[in-house]
């Protein structure tokens, strides 16, 4: 007979019936997929990449209209961070990359470009290299001669061609060209990731940059021209013509850009440069078309039948 005094015996715990999760629609299992291929066309995530090129470009625009000291601060810290990640990303390697001078050209060249255009400009580039050498001698840096070099080529691409822009600025009617050649590369990477998310089937270069369509190219050279052509006539009171075609050799040089990019960072072997922007990666990965088109508008602004 059982113990009335004793314990009951305890009863195994059940684990709890999970609930069932309510039933995806047709409607949202088609959304959801949607979704996944445009992201997956375009490489990165679509809205926030468009959503943060638009604030930069409100950012740059208030500095253009109102308040340029926050142009110079928007600049200068894009070129610091560009630097410095392409530095850290260089350095995976096992190069050892010094940062304050690059850090340094970072802030004089845009500087330098301001207050005495191209020239001052070129004498901050040299300045720059040359605490580069100063720099990796005293450091002692292992491997000096291929240091050197890496770090020269960060100077050159980041800080060096973007500066143009700073220089275009200081001239007449500056702040309205910069901003002519902002909306254009806005527009360049805007029309081309929306062209090539929804349409793209035909890659330009499947080696460098599988998920750059010629569908999407077609849609840069559309925005660009278009938005060229009217920013040009309606801000400078140019001839149309010169609008087109400022709007396609910024195509040209902002695509080239991408793939200059695309090309060192498979070279590095990483996904992006950096992670500081959303939808871009990082700074190198917004800047990329902006700076070979800031010498293109420089050159073309500058010719004498402009």
């Amino acid at each position: 007979m059982t113990d009335p005094s004793a314990p009951a015996a305890s009863q195994p715990v059940l684990p709890p019936v999970p609930q069932p999760e309510p039933p995806v629609t047709r409607r949202q299992r088609r959304e959801q997929e949607t979704a996944r291929a445009r992201q997956a066309k375009a490489g990165r995530n679509l809205p926030a990449a468009i959503t943060v090129g638009l604030l930069l470009l409100g950012g740059a625009l208030v500095g253009l209209i109102w308040f340029p000291v926050v142009l110079a601060i928007l600049v200068i810290a894009l070129l610091l961070l560009g630097v410095t990640e392409t530095a850290q990303a260089i350095s995976r390697r096992g190069l050892d990359i010094p940062r304050v001078p690059l850090w340094a050209g970072a802030v004089a060249m845009p500087l330098g470009a301001f207050a005495g255009g191209v020239e001052a400009l070129v004498l901050a580039l040299l300045g720059t290299i040359l605490l580069v050498l100063v720099w990796s001698v005293v450091e002692d840096l292992p491997a000096q001669g291929e240091s050197v070099m890496a770090s020269a080529f960060i100077v050159l691409w980041v800080p060096f061609l973007l500066s143009f822009a700073i220089a275009l600025l200081g001239q007449e009617q500056g702040n309205l060209m910069v901003a002519c050649m902002l909306f254009m590369v806005v527009s360049n990477d805007t029309f081309g990731y929306i062209v090539g998310a929804s349409f793209g089937k035909h890659p330009m270069a499947p080696k460098i940059s599988p998920k750059k369509s010629w569908e999407g190219f077609a849609g840069s050279v559309a925005g660009s021209v278009l938005v060229g052509t009217a920013a040009v006539h309606l801000f400078l009171d140019h001839p149309w013509w010169v609008g087109s075609l400022l709007g396609l050799l910024t195509v040209a040089s902002a695509t080239a850009g991408d793939f200059a990019e695309s090309m060192v960072k498979r070279e590095l072997n990483i996904k992006d440069m950096g992670s500081m922007l959303p939808g871009h990666g990082g700074a190198m990965d917004r800047l990329d078309s902006l700076v070979f088109s800031a010498p293109v508008a420089y050159m073309v602004f500058g010719l004498p039948f402009v």
